[in-house]
């Protein structure tokens, strides 16, 4: 047979993949991409129980691969470093206080107190990481914290749709002082556990000081409605627009458009009774 014979000769034709091929082909790419992402997930909840441990700062790569059975190389690879691994930590634990804020105010009059204050020990220790990270310095810190003030605007307004909250006047201001507060309850843990015996970062039956000292407060509020009302018109007055007194006058005697008051002026010149006049005499006769 020639060459140019056996160069025109036609090969055997491939076999057809059978769908059954195609599937187990899918299935094998789906399951790494599966395997792909509950390794980051893997590494993520290991560093969130590396980082409430130790802090960021002392907590090396090794440190976190360890924890999660991989190889640094591998956290690097899926993170491409501590830093960026801690912003997904911090984004994973806001998450989950979101998560569990949420489904305790869509539980309106069905709310369990205790019962979702012990979601919170389920998977990592996400108490235990803002204790912890919340006073590290790190810019991301600011990052964290407003993201958890808004997402309590958004889970306290679900608490006042199914009335387990009170409406408020200001949310945002609300959901901040709350969240400013509660965290640093947190940071303060050791504290409250010597002062109240209550241990914020562990079975939440173990910090009913807290939780009873926080509902006095909370619940049946500090002041009598009639301090309350006589403190809010305090407040309210004070924070009137640029100073103005209800007669239209600021504080320092001028008038709305810049000018002095003549009034204040005559007064300043008037000479209180038993006081020294310009010419020697005293008000109220006689001389010295």
């Amino acid at each position: 047979m020639s060459s140019a014979q056996q160069q025109t000769t036609p090969g055997p034709t491939p076999a057809p993949t059978s769908p059954a091929a195609l599937a187990t082909s899918d299935d094998a790419a789906a399951r790494s991409l599966d395997d792909d992402r509950s390794t980051a997930a893997r590494i993520r909840d290991a560093a969130v129980v590396c980082f409430a441990r130790a802090g960021v700062a002392a907590t090396s790569v090794r440190t976190i691969a360890a924890e999660a059975d991989v190889s640094p190389a591998l956290v690097i690879h899926h993170f491409g470093s501590k830093d960026q691994l801690r912003v997904v930590c911090d984004e994973h634990v806001a998450a989950v206080v979101r998560d569990q804020k949420q489904a305790a105010m869509a539980a309106g009059a069905e709310l369990d107190v205790l019962g979702a204050l012990r979601t919170q020990g389920d998977g990592p220790p996400v108490l235990a990481y803002l204790a912890r990270t919340l006073v590290d310095g790190s810019p991301h810190v600011v990052a964290l914290v407003d993201e958890l003030v808004t997402d309590a605007v958004d889970y306290m307004a679900v608490g006042v749709a199914n009335g387990v909250l009170q409406p408020s006047a200001d949310p945002r201001a609300r959901a901040a002082l709350l969240t400013i507060w509660s965290l640093g309850a947190l940071v303060l843990h050791e504290h409250t556990t010597r002062l109240l015996g209550a241990d914020l970062l562990a079975d939440p039956a173990e910090a009913a000081g807290y939780l009873q000292a926080g509902l006095e407060i909370f619940g049946q509020g500090v002041l009598t409605p009639t301090t309350y009302r006589a403190v809010v018109a305090q407040l309210e007055a004070a924070t009137t627009a640029d100073g103005m007194t209800d007669d239209g006058m600021t504080d320092d005697g001028m008038t709305d458009d810049g000018t002095a008051d003549p009034d204040a002026a005559t007064a300043s010149e008037t000479v209180a009774p038993g006081s020294e006049a310009d010419d020697g005499t005293t008000t109220g006769g006689g001389t010295r």
